[in-house]
């Protein structure tokens, strides 16, 4: 007899919260026994027409009218009903002990079901449906939540109201300004750049500062090898150029990595993919493995960068255009920040007009739109000659839920190239391009502007 099947059954008949919380999930399908399937049916049924819980004894006389067992089976399913005594359980593993079970059966019987469609067995799905199948199979979790009611729930409102929420804090100061303190959990983070401008720059510097905090850090490339990564995070750290590194002695190498190391709880793993090769199902295992040999759980994720990640909706070279392909990624990362449990920071392209331009705007965004409507906070770095000369990067707010994103609208930040260093820079150098809080106040006594002036076109 099945431990766990058996003890669903068990809690089923003597744990009425329990029923309440997980029967509505569970299917009859993932009992593999016939006769504990057959139990199942029954409680259910009971449970359908009744609001109650079936005892024992009316579990077996119900099971008794069944026409689809003989006599033999009978005696089989009563001596299963007399073995199932109340047995109290601690509720909360018991809850997630069952919906474990219920995730793993739903998905091996979506394996079995793929399976069956790809070799041609199922006439009524075709293998477009495959993907939709084991997605419901991954998506089997128990929410019993039906919504917030505004009248009765406000004690937990105004508590969230009043809960300081945990942030992943920057060590520039408008980032934090922008973000009201630095990046909240579950959510996706995308900085837009030409090529050169400093995409991987920006998330090695935001990755070091990171780690210094005590974070642990998840570092993910598809451009650049886990080697090259580590380079312009040393030159970071260490406070040197990076083509100086490799002439360091090595025994000044270690001694400057250990006082990094004594500097921080946190840890950085670096972890490299072929370009297009991955999505998020791989960093789904990545994050399982981690946990699982190096007792490693993230509490930031760089992803470098989300152009060059593939979708695990689609197959590399099927007949898909990009806008879809590109919100699809978003979409997935965005998925797997809410899943980890964790804000998860990324990069995207502008578009060839974009490159070498003084202003960008959303509509810069490489390939998709889709990008910025799942991004929550979408910022752009800008790059002209005149800023490279002064060593700093323009950084514009695209999009921003964590704030308005019209107050520090543009602002500057220090770049040092050679060390991959970000940097805040003094006032004076915020004076031409900081918007003064926010964009310009609205004065009753001003003419309003024609409908288009001031418009690109």
């Amino acid at each position: 007899m099945d431990k766990i099947e058996f003890l669903v059954l068990r809690s089923l008949l003597h744990n009425e919260e329990y029923l309440r919380k997980v029967i509505p999930f569970i299917k009859s399908d993932y009992f593999q026994d016939t006769n504990q399937k057959i139990v199942f049916e029954e409680i259910l049924s009971f449970v359908s027409e009744y609001n109650e819980t079936p005892t024992k004894e009316v579990l077996s006389i119900e099971v008794e009218k069944r026409k689809d067992i003989n006599d033999t089976t009978y005696q089989e399913i009563s001596k299963l009903i007399s073995y199932l005594d109340d047995e109290p359980a601690e509720q909360d593993w018991l809850e997630s002990t069952t919906e474990k079970w219920c995730r793993e059966r739903a998905i091996y019987m979506a394996l079995m079901e793929s399976i069956s469609i790809a070799d041609g067995q199922d006439e009524k799905k075709q293998p477009d449906a495959i993907p939709s199948i084991l997605s419901d199979a991954l998506a089997v979790s128990f929410d019993n939540n039906v919504g917030h009611d505004y009248l009765q729930d406000y004690a937990a409102r105004f508590d969230l109201y009043n809960k300081k929420e945990e942030r992943i804090e920057f060590d520039l100061e408008f980032f934090n300004k922008i973000t009201k303190g630095g990046l909240p959990n579950k959510t996706l983070n995308i900085a837009l750049a030409g090529t050169g401008v400093g995409k991987s720059l920006f998330m090695c510097h935001v990755a070091s500062s990171v780690l210094l905090q005590g974070k642990n850090v998840l570092y993910i490339t598809l451009e650049m090898a886990e080697e090259r990564i580590a380079e312009r995070i040393d030159a970071n750290l260490l406070n040197i150029n990076i083509q100086d590194i490799a002439g360091l002695p090595k025994q000044m190498f270690e001694t400057k990595v250990n006082n990094i190391a004594q500097k921080t709880q946190g840890t950085l793993i670096i972890k490299e993919y072929p370009t297009a090769s991955a999505h998020a199902g791989h960093f789904r295992s990545l994050l399982n493995e981690l946990a699982l040999k190096k007792s490693f759980r993230p509490d930031i994720i760089f992803i470098d960068y989300l152009n060059i990640c593939s979708s695990s909706r689609y197959r590399a070279g099927s007949n898909v255009n990009s806008y879809t392909v590109v919100k699809a990624i978003a979409e997935e990362l965005r998925g797997l920040a809410v899943e980890a449990n964790v804000p998860i920071v990324s990069a995207t392209q502008t578009t060839r007009s974009g490159y070498g331009s003084s202003d960008v705007e959303l509509t810069d965004t490489s390939e998709s739109f889709g990008l910025p409507a799942t991004a929550d906070l979408m910022f752009a770095l800008i790059s002209t000659d005149d800023l490279e000369g002064l060593g700093q990067i323009m950084v514009k707010q695209l999009k921003n839920r964590y704030n308005d994103p019209t107050i520090f609208k543009r602002f500057v930040v220090g770049v040092d190239r050679a060390k991959m260093r970000l940097y805040d820079c003094e006032q004076s150098a915020q004076d031409d391009i900081l918007d003064n809080g926010k964009d310009q106040e609205y004065d009753p006594e001003e003419k309003p502007k024609k409908s288009f002036e001031g418009f690109k076109f």
